[in-house]
């Protein structure tokens, strides 16, 4: 939990029960307290502790670390800040606080807290109330943009705004509106842009809790908001665009615009995580835009596998029956979009390993069935190829030359390392057939001397 969020809910529960330590005198509102000259006849006026709280050394503070003045109540240092769940516990049995009075920066945090959380209701009353905040700033914005004409927005460096991090929302209103009165609608736009983020971000959050309330419309209002404002904000364009292909799958016009967008996000931001899929979902719409609509582009679909999976059955039925069972489209498109985890990587490399330990003990089907498994996800592994090949050879099936032919083309050192594993594990016999093929069947091997002397032993 952010210390912003604690301190915003602080503030608006000060109508509630204090958290100062049990025993600790009640500290009147309003009520400044100081350190210092805490003497029995000082009072709150001058910055006096309030009435029963133990004398503190006059003249000077009490240093951080330092012992409690005797008689002070004990301090749990050990207490944690509270939970997003108690934070929102205290915030809904607080009488009237929705209706309540807030900046923008404690009613955004409201909307973020309860937004992800879950509760998009409460989400959106809060973060409504941090838009309106933001709508003065907005229009300045929008109304100095449109004097500008196309003239470029200056960023706020070199319109000299002056904004520090964390500075307040209506503070850099005020430097943009300053800007807007003394004339200066550059500095005005431009200070208004960069002070507009943070509502940007809000919009953006309205439009995602819409949309999870079922509001898709709502929801495309929102992020078109955003967009109206900054029309490269990488997550307003990602998210309309996704909206509008999910919903508008009939709409030619609004698949192009949600194509766009797209394609807008992919140049802005070129190296955002989002970028492949956005790539992807271009093309997927430029297909159904071609198709005539989503229900046409479906059936195509459908159509084109009805006709792939026949062309398989037919080549499978033209095969040896040795041969090894292509993979169909779905099983390709599977092993294509399967995540390279590094938990696959090792399942892979294992499989490899347990193929090796197959072969050398003259388990020649087992070995092929763990290969079988590796070579679609690892095509260029050449140690899975070379396995593969071998206990092709060792079964003596007809397509067994083949592979084994195109084993030693991609990577005959990885062979020859075959029999240097299958020596390793004890099978001297079959480690000298391998390399006994090898030096057969590639008379120009590069290491045929190293070849050679092991042959010689």
């Amino acid at each position: 939990m952010s210390l912003s969020l604690v301190l915003a809910t602080t503030a608006l529960l000060a109508a509630e029960p204090s958290s100062l330590p049990p025993g600790h005198p009640t500290i009147p509102p309003g009520t400044q307290a100081s350190p210092t000259g805490m003497g029995p006849g000082s009072n709150a006026a001058n910055g006096a502790l309030p009435p029963g709280h133990p004398t503190m050394p006059a003249g000077s503070p009490v240093a951080p670390g330092a012992p409690l003045p005797s008689g002070h109540p004990a301090v749990d240092t050990n207490k944690l800040p509270p939970s997003a769940e108690e934070l929102m516990k205290q915030l809904d049995s607080s009488e009237g606080l929705r209706e309540r009075e807030k900046t923008f920066e404690i009613a955004s945090s409201l909307g973020k807290l309860y937004y992800t959380n879950g509760r998009n209701a409460d989400a959106l009353a809060y973060l409504g109330q941090a838009q309106a905040k933001a709508e003065g700033l907005r229009s300045l914005f929008l109304a100095s943009r449109k004097k500008l004409g196309k003239a470029p927005i200056a960023t706020p460096e070199a319109a000299n705004c002056g904004f520090t991090p964390g500075q307040a929302l209506d503070a850099m209103e005020s430097v943009a509106q300053s800007r807007a009165k003394s004339g200066d609608t550059a500095g005005a736009a431009a200070c208004a842009l960069a002070a507009l983020a943070p509502a940007l971000d809000v919009d953006v959050l309205r439009g995602n809790a819409l949309y999870l309330n079922g509001d898709s419309a709502g929801a495309l209002k929102m992020y078109a908001r955003v967009l109206e404002v900054e029309p490269r904000h990488e997550e307003a364009l990602y998210a309309h665009s996704s909206v509008l292909f999910e919903t508008k799958g009939e709409d030619l016009q609004a698949l192009k615009t949600a194509r766009e967008g797209f394609d807008a996000m992919v140049t802005a931001h070129p190296e955002s995580q989002r970028a492949p899929m956005a790539r992807e979902l271009s093309g997927r719409i430029d297909e159904t835009v071609k198709a005539g609509g989503r229900k046409k582009w479906l059936a195509s679909r459908a159509a084109d596998r009805k006709v792939r999976l026949s062309q398989s059955t037919a080549q499978a039925a033209a095969m040896p029956p040795d041969a090894p069972r292509p993979l169909s489209p779905e099983m390709v498109d599977a092993v294509k979009n399967t995540e390279r985890t590094p938990e696959l990587e090792a399942g892979l490399a294992k499989l490899v390993e347990e193929g090796e330990e197959h072969l050398a003990h003259g388990r020649y089907q087992e070995a092929l069935s763990n290969y079988t498994r590796v070579v679609p996800f690892q095509p260029e592994n050449g140690r899975a190829k070379a396995g593969m090949a071998w206990a092709l050879v060792g079964l003596g099936r007809p397509m067994g030359a083949r592979v084994w032919s195109v084993a030693l083309q991609s990577d005959a050192a990885a062979v020859e390392k075959l029999g240097d594993t299958l020596l390793a594990k004890g099978d001297a016999k079959g480690a000298r057939a391998l390399w006994e093929k090898l030096a057969q069947d590639v008379p120009d091997y590069p290491n045929k001397a190293q070849l050679e002397a092991k042959l010689s032993r």
